[in-house]
């Protein structure tokens, strides 16, 4: 197996571009094509042992990679309105939607000139991923790319006060779908903080919330079921506004307890979707999005809503770096094969 990326982080979440060496997914769209990577029986954070899967293990797993790692197949779009199609991979399996590696991806395509884009100004980045299309707004100064602002899919609340009895006691719950399904709930009603020394308990309230929900009506999504199902739980605190600016820290625990390091692309919207229907952020307000690792990202819905009713349109906006770029082998008879994860 010899497989090339480049990688980069968002907010300091890894996101790593497969280049070459992942075999062709069949399928007539991004949609398909994660049907098929899941496999016959298989699931988001179960897949069916494939060739395809065989290179996302050995990229997520150590020694190549780690249980924090994220990243991305390249996919041809649905149509040629896109520039290119992704399917999104974490430790566990495949995920529908990745607002960190949207921000990634937009800055690469610039970056690599895939996309062409001004010295100065905004380039479009068009990109088809599982839940449908997206847009990377790349921000460009000086010749160079100083951020990324991720338009996302529709967002809609499915669920404000959901009570959800908990190990910790019972909480109430807001449930939206961003591309994803996210959870949210305040840190403090579980009796935590969202802070570095607690993520153990963080992680595992989050794990347990996700599991209490698996069957709730709330994450079933109205018009496509592959959308169905939490995705990630949001566990945040409030803080105190900067200059009139809604503020709130983050930790968002998705797949099978994988920590987001960042604070979340397509959780931001879901968090923004909330805070609109619950009349605490009108269209074109600001929401500063803090992660654990203090790194932020910044969100707003845009005014309007969506064409269709189908929810309200957000923006999120952040920074992509490069990391490096790489050549990953695994040569015969390693006998740790595609690696394993701790």
């Amino acid at each position: 197996m010899d497989v090339r990326t480049v990688d980069y982080h968002a907010a300091g979440e890894p996101f790593r571009i497969v280049l070459d060496g992942a075999p062709p997914v069949p399928g007539d769209s991004v949609a398909e094509r994660r049907a098929i990577a899941l496999g016959a029986g298989g699931s988001a954070t179960a897949p069916r042992p494939s060739a395809l899967d065989a290179v996302r293990q050995l990229l997520v797993r150590e020694p190549r990679g780690h249980a924090g790692m994220y990243g991305g197949f390249l996919v041809p779009p649905d149509d040629d309105e896109a520039h290119v199609g992704v399917l999104f991979w974490h430790k566990d399996g495949y995920s529908t939607a990745c607002g960190h590696g949207t921000i990634a991806l937009g800055a690469w395509a610039v970056d690599s000139g895939l996309v062409p884009a001004p010295a100065d100004g905004v380039a479009r980045v068009r990109i088809d991923v599982p839940s449908g299309r997206v847009t990377a707004l790349v921000h460009r100064a000086g010749g160079r790319t100083t951020g990324v602002t991720f338009r996302n899919v529709p967002s809609r609340v499915s669920a404000s006060k959901l009570p959800v009895t908990t190990s910790r006691g019972v909480v109430e719950v807001a449930v939206a779908h961003s591309g994803a399904c996210y959870a949210s709930v305040p840190a403090a009603a579980l009796g935590l903080a969202v802070e570095p020394g607690l993520l153990p308990e963080l992680t595992a309230v989050g794990r347990e919330i996700r599991a209490l929900l698996a069957d709730s009506e709330a994450v079933a999504h109205s018009t496509d079921a592959r959308l169905s199902g939490v995705y990630g739980v949001v566990l945040y605190d409030e803080q105190p506004s900067a200059d009139g600016v809604l503020s709130q820290r983050n930790v968002v625990v998705f797949a099978d307890g994988q920590i987001d390091r960042s604070p979340c692309g397509s959780g931001t919207s879901a968090r923004l979707a909330v805070l609109a229907a619950e009349g605490r952020l009108a269209p074109g307000e600001e929401l500063r999005h803090e992660s654990i690792t203090g790194t932020v990202f910044t969100g707003r819905v845009l005014a309007g809503g969506d064409p269709l009713g189908e929810g309200v349109v957000t923006e999120v906006t952040g920074t992509a770096y490069r990391t490096g770029e790489h050549r990953f082998v695994l040569e015969p008879g390693d006998s740790l094969g595609t690696g394993f994860l701790l």
